[in-house]
């Protein structure tokens, strides 16, 4: 009898394992690499190096398979139907792969992650629309001026310390209002500190137990506590003129479930400065280390703001249409260090490359590696601002290809913010001192997939006020 009973269940069990694995027939499911730790699967052997790990498999299995990780099926694409796929089909869902990474972030539950995520995304996108750039852009100029000053005549830094101390809190006061929080520079360095910590953690913490991740748990908690108090104020002191609210203040009067107004400031902080911050790094980095591109620069800067009295520029947006070569190179150093994954649900199977990706994978499209297919991008590896001239910018057009801030309808709402933020303060802080890396330009982390490549080895930087 038992005997019949495990035959009946392995019969079953196979049934299962066909329909959710090949539910099509004359295809085949994408070669998986399990590893050899249940539920791990292959997790330690790709931690080491994430990046690497993605194009052994790609050369040693083609251009469709799945990395089993912490219990998830990660189906990854690497050529053109998979980028296809990825960005226009109605199977895939965006809010579905990032739900739970969002609830251990921040604490939000499913169902209010849900009835929020798409009336926020247009909020977002409307807010900080190119449009609406206009009505934020002195202020930040402002902002980022204050925090300039205050790196005194010369000095050296590490260039991801100075770029933090600059962007975090002036970008902080714009968002949520200026001095609602950051009010002392002991206060603004304890702010510093953990949402550094939280950052550094977030890609771990989002998938592993609390437990395993103790040092960015507190700083979560610090930082859940401190916001409670940044709610209440922003609610509060929320004007009836929607010319004087702040984002956050615009976020506070969307959501849904005005509870977890604390867990959605820290969202917004998060997705203002995780990548804002290391793509303006990597864009002072890479000009500074050039010389003929640092050149190139300041005969830019030159041209529009000639013998100008550099303490008191103002920098507008018709500036920054003006200064064009600055932006290539802010859009060619976001193509070297983009993210190392993004990922969409497959809701219903689909097929790329003749193999049927199940429902419940997470398809997976690298932006790394995108970036570096010779086809769309010649000599991929190295920095050629010169290579945006054939985007459209007048007409927000990127290059082909390009996909750092994801693809389809779900690409990143303050990107056109962001870019503004990292060219003002380059404009700025070139303007106003010379610089010199005293260090050699550093190689990109291979650990991390998820955001911006953050540096590997220290670049320090020494500055001082132009004559």
């Amino acid at each position: 009898m038992d005997g019949a009973i495990a035959v009946l269940l392995a019969i079953v069990v196979g049934v299962l394992v066909k329909l959710v694995f090949f539910p099509t027939r004359g295809y085949k499911g994408p070669p998986c690499v399990y590893g050899w730790i249940p539920w791990f699967g292959a997790a330690f052997q790709f931690g080491r190096s994430p990046l690497e790990f993605i194009e052994e498999a790609r050369l040693k299995y083609g251009p469709v398979f799945t990395i089993y990780l912490l219990g998830k099926r990660y189906t990854f694409v690497a050529e053109e139907e998979g980028f296809q796929a990825f960005c226009t089909s109605k199977d895939l869902d965006f809010e579905q792969a990032v739900q739970q990474s969002v609830q251990h972030a921040v604490s939000i539950p499913e169902d209010i992650f849900y009835k929020n995520r798409s009336r926020l995304y247009s909020m977002m996108k409307g807010r900080l629309s190119t449009s609406h750039l206009h009505q934020l852009s002195g202020s930040l100029c402002r902002e980022f001026k204050n925090y300039i000053e205050d790196l005194g005549p010369e000095g050296t830094k590490e260039l991801t310390d100075l770029v933090r101390h600059i962007m975090f809190p002036a970008v902080v006061n714009i968002l949520f209002g200026k001095d609602l929080f950051l009010t002392t520079r002991d206060n603004i360095k304890e702010f510093e500190d953990h949402f550094q910590n939280f950052d550094n953690g977030f890609e771990y913490a989002t998938q592993l137990p609390a437990c395993f991740m103790r040092k960015w748990t507190k700083s979560k908690k610090w930082l859940l506590k401190s916001f409670e108090n940044v709610a209440l104020h922003a609610e509060k002191s929320n004007p009836s003129d929607g010319s004087s609210k702040t984002v956050y203040q615009y976020l506070l009067d969307t959501l849904h479930g005005r509870q977890f107004g604390a867990h959605y400031g820290v969202l917004l902080l998060w997705a203002s400065q995780a990548n804002a911050i290391p793509v303006a790094f990597w864009t002072l980095a890479f000009i500074v280390s050039d010389a003929s591109v640092y050149k190139n620069i300041m005969k830019e800067l030159e041209t529009v703001y000639g013998k100008t009295d550099k303490d008191n520029i103002r920098v507008s947006e018709d500036d920054l249409k003006s200064l064009q070569f600055i932006k290539w190179c802010i859009l060619e150093a976001i193509r070297l260090r983009a993210p190392g994954a993004i990922v969409k649900k497959v809701i219903n199977p689909i097929v790329v490359q003749n193999v049927v990706i199940p429902a419940g994978d997470l398809l997976t499209m690298s932006p790394y590696w995108v970036h570096r297919n010779l086809k769309y991008f010649p000599e991929p590896n190295k920095f050629k601002p010169d290579r945006w001239k054939e985007a459209n910018l007048e007409k927000n057009t990127f290059l082909e290809s390009f996909v750092a801030f994801g693809g389809g309808t779900h690409q990143c709402p303050g990107r056109w913010f962001a870019i503004m933020e990292i060219h003002m303060l380059v404009v700025l802080l070139l303007l106003k001192y010379e610089c010199r890396l005293l260090d050699p330009l550093p190689k990109e982390s291979p650990l991390h997939l998820v955001g911006t490549q953050q540096p590997q080895g220290p670049c320090r930087v020494q500055y001082k006020l132009r004559a």
